[in-house]
């Protein structure tokens, strides 16, 4: 049995590795290796996959959404909800932008924010909502944006974990995530679904007049050279990294589809356990995957994970501290915050592998490890 691995990037390599050794060295070749041909091409080529008016790359996920919050004009003080339950970039962008950050719970079922705690969170001083779509499944994007409307919000959509998911509104449309708020993110860093082989990142839009402020941001507040208009940073996509994308991105829903196959696998195999809960599947939205998470009820998760790793198993506990409780934020006062879900999900979930690499032998072996241990 091959060596089990969290994302097992290697292996998906060597699938492809022609296509991406020619597109690196056909970029080598070049010499364009910022804003060269291949960013281009791939810019062009999400757009047409998302279905998308406008794409803007960058440097990474953490910088589009920074460039996102910053073209909006979004002043100091403003606050901004989100919630508590996500990787610590997200939140940290606001602080850093002087906004106050708002954390609200998620839904215990999805992992996703809840739009009843985003309507109690609203005050005068509330100018945006960052849904997150974690783990690879969508936020309740069609109750959100209601809301944002209802009280004249922005919506920017952190995207980085959900790439190639669809959203199905109530009427039978559907959108890509990263495509429905007024503006979305995501991320290309390696152990995403469409990861490069460093980091990368890029901002979706239909709106014109955004679109031209976010790129104006993203190339040092200019629109046309050495004639800087606004305050913005350095934020690019390279030429090397966006020759790899675009060849990666051909191949996004079969990845999609591998993850999708692997988590029916853990879904089978833990299905008659009363100590585990495997993943919701939302109505309104598939399933891509980027993370398969359980929560445990009545086992120790360190000793779980403890004993997956005397097997070479690796797991992973994402997230053990919630944003209202790190002390970046001991400024805004949040760690008093009661989040009943948000502290239960923390104490309760684990990850387990979960890529495109990921074969029967090796599933079999981790969820028998597993059930090993719940049932000793």
């Amino acid at each position: 049995m091959r060596p089990i691995q969290m994302v097992d990037t290697r292996t998906q390599y060597h699938k492809i590795k022609p296509e991406v050794d020619k597109a690196v060295l056909d970029t080598i070749e070049s010499t364009a290796f910022i804003n060269g041909k291949p960013v281009h091409e791939f810019v062009a080529n999400l757009s047409s996959y998302l279905g998308t008016k406008h794409t803007i790359p960058c440097a990474n996920g953490t910088d589009a959404l920074q460039i996102a919050m910053m073209a909006l004009g979004l002043q100091p003080g403003d606050e901004v909800i989100t919630p508590s339950f996500t990787y610590i970039a997200t939140t940290e962008v606001i602080a850093l932008l002087r906004l106050t950050p708002v954390f609200v719970e998620v839904d215990a079922k999805t992992f996703c924010i809840d739009p009843a705690a985003i309507e109690k969170a609203i005050t005068p001083k509330t100018k945006a909502i960052v849904p997150v779509h974690l783990y690879g499944q969508s936020a309740p994007m069609e109750e959100i944006m209601a809301i944002a409307k209802k009280h004249n919000l922005f919506v920017i959509e952190d995207n980085a974990q959900a790439i190639g998911c669809d959203y199905t509104f109530s009427d039978g449309a559907k959108k890509k995530t990263g495509t429905i708020g007024h503006i979305g993110t995501t991320s290309f860093y390696p152990s995403k679904n469409l990861g490069a082989f460093g980091d990368g990142g890029a901002i979706f839009t239909d709106d014109d007049a955004l679109a031209a402020q976010m790129k104006m941001v993203a190339n040092h507040g200019q629109s046309k050279q050495y004639y800087h208009d606004v305050v913005g940073c350095n934020s690019r996509l390279d030429s090397i990294q966006a020759a790899i994308l675009n060849i990666k991105l051909k191949h996004l829903d079969e990845y999609a589809a591998a993850r999708q196959k692997a988590a029916d696998h853990y879904d089978k195999a833990f299905s008659s356990s009363s100590k585990i809960k495997t993943p919701a599947r939302a109505s309104y939205s598939n399933h891509v995957f980027h993370q398969y998470t359980l929560q445990l009820e009545g086992v120790s998760r360190d000793g779980l994970k403890s004993f997956l790793a005397e097997h070479n198993i690796p797991a992973m506990i994402y997230y053990p501290v919630p944003g209202h409780k790190q002390k970046m934020f001991e400024q805004f006062n949040t760690a008093s915050q009661i989040m009943p879900v948000t502290d239960w999900l923390t104490e309760r979930v684990i990850s387990l592998p979960i890529h495109t690499e990921l074969d029967e032998e090796q599933l079999n072996f981790i969820s028998s490890k597993i059930l090993e241990y719940i049932n000793k």
